[in-house]
């Protein structure tokens, strides 16, 4: 028998909601600070969840006080946190640990194991992933993503802006001179039948990619990215976009620089806009 939205169990659980007073202590210990804390469960001290802040007590209050959160704050016992320098250092501390430790509310972060690109071969895209290439150091690759059909999804949103053609794309395929279906409904610019050049739809193509491409890593080495926070100093150790760890002196950054773990989409996808727009204070390992 349906129940209606007001007699479901998942409703009446969030309605009634008790703080959770076994956490308070914990949480308002806290530093007003950055920094990357886990909410831990009974079973072997094992990690729920694991977040980050910039700052920290703020923030795990705002959890306990947060009625949609009360079945994880039940299973909670005990609060851990780890203090940063700084938001950039809580980002790739708090990817690191949910990698590690894989917690049963965390999904975003998780390592695709799948983790792919496109780049363009004789004239057409096609898929390539981080297990062949170097994402960090190959030139012209286009969009990071979690699969093959996540990429070619993509390219045919891509192509639906631009009336790029399917076929040519190598999405579909044609008998030689033939139009493509999309083409009859104007939805391709027609380089299928010879209505424009193969020129004019790879400038298309690559016009289109352009918001995707990828950076390459735009050192010759390894990095120090440095933060502060009222007296306190970390440097992240970074090289082909992989964070490597996080140290307190130059003297012991360079002993973290040690073989490349391999390309890393999430510290990628952190370390951009600090690295390339000029906003991060850097020191050359």
């Amino acid at each position: 028998m349906h129940l209606p939205a007001r007699r479901r169990p998942a409703f009446e659980e969030a309605r009634i909601f008790e703080y959770p007073t076994h956490l308070r202590e914990a949480a308002e210990t806290l530093p007003s600070a950055p920094g990357v804390y886990v909410f831990h469960g009974e079973a072997g001290d094992l990690p729920l969840y694991i977040g980050k802040s910039v700052n920290l007590r703020q923030r795990v209050l705002s959890h306990l006080r947060n009625p949609e959160e009360s079945r994880l704050m039940r299973q909670t016992r005990r609060i851990s946190h780890i203090r940063t320098a700084g938001e950039i250092g809580a980002l790739l501390l708090e990817a690191r640990l949910i990698k590690q430790h894989h917690p049963l509310l965390n999904q975003k972060l998780r390592r695709s194991r799948q983790l792919c690109s496109l780049r363009i071969v004789d004239g057409r895209p096609e898929v390539v992933y981080s297990k062949d290439l170097n994402f960090a150091t190959e030139p012209d690759l286009y969009g990071l993503f979690g699969s093959r059909h996540a990429a070619l999804e993509v390219l045919r949103s891509l192509a639906d802006q631009h009336k790029l053609c399917y076929a040519a794309l190598g999405l579909e395929k044609l008998p030689p001179g033939r139009a493509c279906f999309r083409a009859m409904l104007c939805r391709c610019a027609g380089v299928c039948r010879g209505d424009e050049s193969p020129e004019a739809h790879r400038t298309r193509l690559l016009s289109g990619l352009e918001t995707l491409r990828m950076a390459c890593w735009p050192y010759r080495g390894a990095i120090g990215l440095v933060e502060r926070h009222e007296g306190d100093v970390q440097i992240h150790v970074i090289r082909n976009w992989c964070y490597l760890g996080s140290v307190s002196d130059m003297a012991r950054a360079a002993a973290l620089d040690r073989a490349d773990p391999g390309f890393d989409a999430d510290a990628y996808k952190i370390l951009c806009k600090p690295l390339l727009g000029g906003r991060a204070e850097i020191v050359l390992l």
